[in-house]
């Protein structure tokens, strides 16, 4: 407990009107400044005094962060007298989760207590951004740090605050993975979701099958650029951990209060293992199967099973009819768990395709043998036996949330991905969730509208991180206590190095601890955004890469409210900008300096060009807008049916924007997607014209899941109410790789409103990525001519 009295330390006080307010993330639930500005000062003479046990660790964590970005540590010291020093003790908070603390800075001194150790170390953190920032490019660091007086009282409000991090797709060192669990540390996150096994590689040691790693850590090739790719680059890449590196990073980890689950992934995402061991695939003769276009020399002249070279779902998965299956997988658990001591085991569970236990004599002898209904029950069968086996080592099943399908393993833990659906499902059911969907947690896709690397495509905003919510509305109060937080999902398909990875994470990492942490209330995306210029220092001072998105030039094209064209908005962070817009030949519109926010109405086809100006002179990258006008552009748009709310794109005025998506999914936001249903689309063109043509501009790209509509037809009509057939085609033309339009040519009408029906694909087709499953229907633009 706290001691009755402090001892004072020697201080540097400094006097001003009012406290400057401090930049902490993520935001305490409660921060008490007095309203004169006094500081003290922590210097190479300023003492830790421990008052409790095991707080080793959080002395060691603060000393080694004065000493890798100060220059200086301090002495450890249970007896240390006088009031130089800063306490670290225990107290008694009486809160619902582990980690709660209390601060104090003030005259007598630095005051840390914890409501366990755990809390004393969150309290660390919290210190840590107290400390000045200096200048990351100065080799002189200060020794004497002045920090505010202050009072904070802190708890987490989930318990589960976690970050992903696949090595996979792209083996990273071992420096990098503690790096990585340093930053979970800083932003008070305590879950570490170490993704170890995939497609394309295998990266934990199991000595009793070293083929796992001596074969499947390494592939002879990857594609070049964005899937499909141009090719492969013939470069051998792996790697993986040994035991004995496992267990320094689990302890490395706990050291910081940061548990790591393992994913070993299964049934699918099984090509690595099974081109160690082929026994394990239903078909263990059968080659493994990669386009040419794709496939490495090596791969090439190949035979038999290899690991693959590329990205996307694979039908060659672990086979549910062979016992020596689930022997092998017990094996690997054996050797795994004794490895983590984190009660959850992630088996994976997602994107199996069933096309091979279709055609499996021993798979469908197992559905016959236990009154199984089709494969999706087959899938329940491998994750609910396994879930046993693991249960029986005392350990906890978590599972991607297509484990839902076929019925949910008794005690499983849901992660849900694919949106809120299954996590919503999962605790209706009873079962805990973690919230991690795509939009707007997957870090992988980009944070950024002008794209400045290769990445899977798709776009999470700062913004968007920072207003999620992760207990959904569907949630009644009870249900949602099953809600045990949420993490970030770092997939590395287009990641190959720490660098990249850092880019990727900052600043969204740092918003996404905010709403792990805070409470719900505290959260003010513009106070973030102040605290974020201090963050940012904080990053450099780190040496660590991150994004600078945040100051882009947004670009918005809007709905024009007087009709007959758009609206292209555009807005800044950056301070005393002048804006430049060029429509490509000449100068189109100017603005002041000063502004923030700029409105062009924009009535004919061209590409207009944006530029950030400060004294006459560039700041940041232009951004630019090509608009194609036809007779839909900029009207009114109603759907039938929502899109997915993973590819919502601006709604329905998507698709009457007047940008057609030539870049694929690098530009996934000019889409509208849907998952499985149709898109049906009336448009409203205020007044009578005279049209022959409608064109529907569409995404074609299986290995994403993504399908080619069936059909489009399309309806006149004067008022809106009665409609006419004007035709119907199944015809795709290809434009380039992915996207393709269709085509309705009918006699020239003079009508007012036209509405267009794209059918979904419906299901995949055997012998492709996701057989079996609802296709994605993607559609971009529809052109009236």
């Amino acid at each position: 407990m706290r001691a009755i009295a402090l001892s004072l330390f020697s201080v540097v006080l400094s006097i001003a009107v009012f406290a400057q307010p401090v930049h902490i993330s993520p935001e305490p639930a409660s921060v008490i400044q007095p309203r004169i500005a006094a500081k003290f000062s922590i210097s190479p003479a300023t003492q830790i005094v421990l008052e409790g046990s095991n707080l080793e660790h959080a002395a060691a964590f603060f000393n080694d962060y004065l000493q890798r970005f100060y220059l200086f540590s301090l002495k450890v010291n249970p007896n240390a007298k006088g009031d130089n020093v800063i306490r670290l003790n225990f107290d008694r908070l009486d809160k619902d989760l582990p980690g709660a603390y209390e601060m104090t800075v003030n005259n007598k001194g630095v005051y840390i207590g914890g409501d366990n150790e755990e809390g004393v170390f969150y309290g660390i953190q919290t210190l840590i951004q107290l400390l000045p920032v200096p200048d990351a490019k100065l080799k002189m660091r200060p020794n004497t740090l002045s920090i505010p007086y202050i009072n904070i009282q802190d708890e987490p409000r989930f318990a589960y605050r976690g970050m992903h991090l696949d090595v996979g797709r792209h083996f990273l060192p071992l420096d990098f993975v503690k790096k990585y669990i340093d930053y979970l540390a800083l932003h008070k996150m305590n879950y570490f979701h170490w993704h170890l096994t995939d497609d394309q590689g295998w990266r934990i040691e199991i000595k009793k099958y070293p083929l796992l790693t001596q074969v499947g850590a390494w592939r002879n090739g990857t594609i070049i650029g964005r899937y499909p790719g141009k090719g492969s680059d013939n470069k051998k890449h792996g790697g993986f951990y040994t035991q004995e590196e496992i267990k320094a990073i689990v302890k490395y980890a706990a050291d910081r209060y940061v548990t790591v689950v393992p994913e070993i992934e299964m049934p699918g995402h099984g090509s690595a293992a099974i081109a160690a061991y082929p026994f394990l695939s239903c078909f263990p003769d059968e080659p493994t199967k990669l386009s040419p276009a794709m496939a490495s020399d090596l791969f090439k002249k190949g035979t038999g099973k290899q690991v693959q070279e590329t990205w996307g779902v694979f039908e060659d998965v672990f086979c549910a009819g062979k016992e020596s299956t689930f022997k092998f997988m017990q094996d690997v658990m054996d050797e795994v768990i004794p490895l983590f001591p984190s009660s959850y085991v992630h088996v994976g569970g997602d994107e199996c395709p069933k096309e091979s236990w279709k055609r499996c004599p021993q798979c469908q002898q197992r559905i016959a043998e236990n009154k199984l209904k089709d494969e999706h029950e087959l899938q329940s069968y491998f994750i609910q036996r396994m879930e046993k086996y693991l249960n029986s080592k005392g350990k906890v099943l978590i599972g991607w949330d297509e484990i839902l399908e076929g019925g949910l393993a008794p005690k499983a833990v849901v992660m849900s991905w694919r949106g809120e659906q299954g996590g919503i499902d999962a605790a209706k059911q009873n079962h805990d969730v973690i919230m991690t969907p795509g939009n707007p947690v997957y870090f992988d896709h980009s944070q950024s509208m002008n794209e400045d690397s290769v990445t899977i495509g798709g776009y999470n905003g700062l913004d968007k991180v920072y207003a999620y919510e992760p207990i959904p509305a569907a949630l009644n109060a009870e249900q949602g206590k099953h809600v045990m937080g949420a993490q970030a999902n770092l997939w590395t398909e287009y990641i190959d190095n720490g660098p990249k990875a850092e880019y990727m994470i900052f600043p969204r990492m740092t918003a996404l601890s905010e709403v792990l942490w805070s409470p719900a209330k505290k959260r003010n995306w513009d106070y973030f955004q102040q605290k974020l210029l201090t963050q940012f220092k904080r990053y450099e001072l780190w040496n660590a890469h991150y994004s600078k998105a945040f100051f882009d030039l947004r670009s918005v094209i809007e709905p024009d409210v007087n009709a007959g064209g758009v609206t292209w908005t555009l807005s800044t962070k950056q301070k005393n900008i002048q804006l430049q817009v060029t429509d490509g030949k000449k100068m189109k519109a100017g603005s002041k300096p000063g502004v923030d926010e700029y409105h062009l109405a924009i009535r004919k086809s061209g590409t207009y060009t944006a530029t950030q100006l400060i004294n006459g002179k560039q700041v940041g990258v232009p951004v630019s807008v090509s608009l194609l006008f036809n007779k839909a552009t900029g009207q009114k748009i109603t759907l039938e049916t929502p899109p997915s709310a993973s590819y919502a794109g601006s709604g329905g005025f998507t698709l009457v924007d007047g940008i057609q998506n030539d870049r694929g999914m690098t530009r996934s936001r000019e889409f509208l997607g849907f998952s499985g249903g149709d898109c049906t689309a009336s448009i409203d063109m205020g007044k009578n014209v005279d049209a022959e043509r409608v064109t529907v501009h569409i995404f074609h790209e299986p290995g994403s899941w993504i399908w080619r509509p069936q059909t489009i037809q399309v309806w006149g009509s004067a008022y809106g109410i009665e409609w006419t057939s004007l035709g119907l085609t199944d015809d795709v033309k290809m434009v380039n790789a992915g996207n393709g339009t269709m085509e309705v040519k009918f006699n020239k009408a003079n009508i007012r409103f036209i509405k267009v029906k794209v059918t979904n694909w419906g299901t995949i087709p055997e012998k492709n990525p996701g057989a079996g499953t609802p296709a994605w229907l993607f559609v971009d633009e529809i052109e009236i001519n």
